[in-house]
């Protein structure tokens, strides 16, 4: 799932946010597509915006750089639905490559945001002081609406038909306050888990002796191992696996091949989950022991 191209936009954050250039796939538009069940993509070729559509309004999970806004509305739109019902807002974690957006959205649609409490204040913040990058990846300051707590479900649509529940959970590392959701959807005739797995990475973090992070070694470790486990009473482990980069769940190759409807959903895929988790584990551990090793 997760190749080499995934680990250098990781660190190409990193280093654009030192010069604030961004990579033309964070902006370039993709045309918006069901993905499974009631979730839409509506982000661009590499940030990821998801689009759950109940029978009392939608859910928006990421809003990625201000100037990306007007593309995700009208992706939207494309959908055939009204931006203006969008009434949840969610965040997978609050660098500007995903809550960019946030503010703006919020203030044209009126939507509540629900954040971790860590993120929450890097977020009011717009970005500023952040462990690892500083003053130099910030983006309009936004302030949340409501303070998720770990296992906290978001519900929108009740139990009527159709209506869903997010459920966060607080994996700390690439911030804070990092956050993935998981979800039940109706599919057809069968019903699936789907994970919103979170960025995972440490594109050149300062692993070893981090004084604005002092426990950062412990919170990936227990985020590795708490992903690795993630599961609901009816799955074993996720149906489907969707992540904050395209590049990290080959979004470009599955999309090409649902619009070309494909028998089999791509994005249908048991096991994917491990894969993800144990790729970014073994990068994290080479990079720390790195870092040891120049001590």
């Amino acid at each position: 799932m997760v190749k080499l191209q995934s680990l250098l936009s990781a660190i190409l954050f990193a280093l654009s946010a030192t010069a604030m250039e961004i990579p033309s796939d964070w902006t370039a538009p993709v045309e918006p597509f069901n993905v499974v069940g009631n979730i839409y993509y509506v982000g661009t070729a590499e940030l990821s915006s998801w689009l759950i559509v109940t029978p009392e309004g939608y859910i928006l999970l990421d809003a990625p750089l201000e100037e990306n806004v007007a593309l995700i509305l009208s992706n939207v739109e494309k959908l055939g639905f009204d931006p203006m019902k969008i009434k949840v807002l969610l965040n997978s974690h609050a660098h500007l490559d995903h809550a960019g957006g946030l503010a703006a959205i919020k203030a044209k649609t009126g939507a509540r945001l629900y954040m971790s409490k860590a993120d929450a204040e890097l977020a009011a913040r717009g970005g500023k002081d952040d462990f690892a990058f500083g003053d130099s990846a910030t983006y309009p300051p936004v302030v949340a609406d409501v303070i998720l707590q770990d296992g906290q479900g978001v519900t929108l649509g009740g139990s009527a038909p159709g209506g869903t529940t997010l459920v966060a959970y607080l994996t700390p590392g690439h911030t804070k306050g990092n956050t993935t959701w998981t979800t039940r959807v109706r599919d057809g005739d069968r019903e699936l888990f789907v994970i919103f797995a979170p960025s995972i990475s440490a594109p050149g973090y300062t692993l070893v002796g981090n004084a604005e992070y002092p426990e950062i070694v412990d919170d990936y470790r227990a985020t590795f191992k708490r992903l690795g486990n993630i599961a609901d009473p009816a799955s074993p482990t996720p149906d489907v696996v969707l992540s904050t980069h395209g590049s990290f769940f080959d979004l470009e190759k599955k999309a090409a091949a649902r619009r070309a409807g494909e028998a089999e959903n791509p994005f249908v895929s048991p096991g994917a989950l491990g894969e993800f988790v144990e790729t970014w584990r073994t990068h994290f551990e080479e990079s720390l022991a790195q870092q040891r090793d120049q001590k």
